[in-house]
């Protein structure tokens, strides 16, 4: 007996250093959302004309153009979601310059291109693309190119205002102001200046943005500061660690080997999780971590079902292997339905809910069905190999109320 709890509580050791070692790692894997990582979010309204409403072309046009400009400031992963009818959140996570992104994204109006008399001469919606590039002395420039309608008429305005400005305007302000040097036919033009790349590649998001199907407001703005984030998920990672930790003492203590068995099948679930959510590009976000915890109960949930219809079985006087079979009989259809129902719920908080909501769906649903995987496939596996194995039959007796046949 002696013997035996020294092999458990190697067992023990050897699982929970596991568990530590396996999950720091992966941290850096993971794509971190706004509260985790630190950034920048906007909240934009939107603002119909006199006598109109608010679409859902509107809208979806708005995302879009939000999406291309977000791209070309260069953040990784934003999250840019529709709120209600008229309003879109835009999630920047680990921007090094949050109020020069919100900037960017609060340029919000319409583009026109104006003489300096002020007549119109091309608006957003002529513009094709713009690119923030190097001029190759250490500054930036911006190269514009045009539509085939927008190239005509940029191409008459230069033939007319060779050395005169042509100024781009945005929510009737001046966003840049340079001189025709030369008639420009062909729809591509560069806009030289005092510009650093950074500048000129900012300057180009804003104008590949384009006219904006409506116009818009910043409604609020808010910045989380990298330390804040990452004290966020240091301390949701030590809870983890310790509440893994805590909780596979408990399963090894209650079900002694059959427990091993149990927590090396959690730690497998929990390392997949985190490489499958790593490699899906889920945007974990503090409810998302909360959904990773629900389902990591799940699963534990999962193998304490299938622990005692094996121990009822067991108890009922059957063999080792006939119990396993038996127990993961009684329990799979316990465990899918358990499982289905909350797969449900999730589906439902993921077509209704935003953002935050969205992401704990997300989560708990790649959790659930891992979990299932692991509970009726790996747990069931590893319960067939050890029925075979003499350790695990002369210590079963710790494990039931009642003796158990070894065949």
């Amino acid at each position: 007996m002696k013997r035996g709890g020294l092999k458990i509580a190697i067992a023990v050791i050897l699982i929970l250093l596991a568990a530590v070692l396996s999950i720091k790692p992966l941290q850096s894997q993971l794509n971190l959302g706004l509260d985790l990582r630190g950034g920048a979010e906007v909240v934009l309204q939107a603002i119909p004309e006199d006598g109109t409403t608010v679409t859902t072309e509107d809208m979806e046009q708005l995302k879009e153009i939000m999406r291309k400009r977000v791209d070309a400031i260069g953040v990784s992963e934003p999250v840019i979601q529709l709120e209600g009818n008229d309003r879109i959140i835009i999630e920047l996570a680990g921007v090094e310059d949050p109020d020069q992104a919100i900037e960017a994204l609060g340029q919000t109006a319409k583009l026109e291109f104006r003489d300096s008399a002020g007549t119109l001469l091309l608006s957003g919606s002529d513009l094709k693309n713009a690119q923030g590039v190097s001029d190759n002395k250490g500054g930036g420039l911006i190269s514009l190119e045009f539509t085939s309608e927008g190239a005509k008429k940029f191409g008459d305005a230069t033939l007319r205002l060779v050395g005169q400005p042509i100024i781009i305007y945005l929510d009737g302000e001046v966003l840049i102001n340079a001189n025709v040097k030369e008639p420009i036919l062909d729809g591509k033009a560069q806009i030289e200046g005092t510009y650093t790349l950074e500048e000129a590649i900012l300057q180009a998001a804003i104008l590949r943005g384009g006219a904006l199907p409506i116009d818009v407001e910043v409604m609020a703005k808010r910045t989380v500061g990298p330390s804040l984030g990452s004290d966020s998920l240091q301390k949701s990672l030590y809870a983890g660690i310790i509440g893994m930790i805590l909780l596979l003492i408990f399963i090894i203590a209650y079900y002694r080997l059959p427990g091993v068995i149990a927590a090396f099948s959690l730690i497998a679930y929990t390392v997949a999780l985190f490489l499958i959510i790593a490699a899906v590009g889920v945007v974990l976000t503090l409810p998302g971590i909360a959904g990773f915890v629900l389902s990591i109960g799940m699963a534990v949930d999962a193998n304490i079902i299938i622990y005692e219809r094996v121990r009822e079985e067991l108890n009922n006087g059957k063999s080792l292997r006939a119990a396993i079979s038996a127990g993961f009989k009684r329990a799979t259809w316990t465990i899918v339905d358990s499982d289905v129902t909350t797969l449900l719920a999730a589906a439902v908080l993921f077509k209704f809910g935003t953002g935050s909501i969205q992401g704990f769906a997300v989560t708990l649903s790649i959790g659930i069905v891992l979990s299932m995987l692991t509970a009726l496939v790996l747990t069931r596996y590893l319960l067939f190999w050890s029925a075979d194995v003499s350790a695990f039959k002369k210590h079963i007796g710790l494990y039931v109320t009642g003796g158990a046949k070894n065949a």
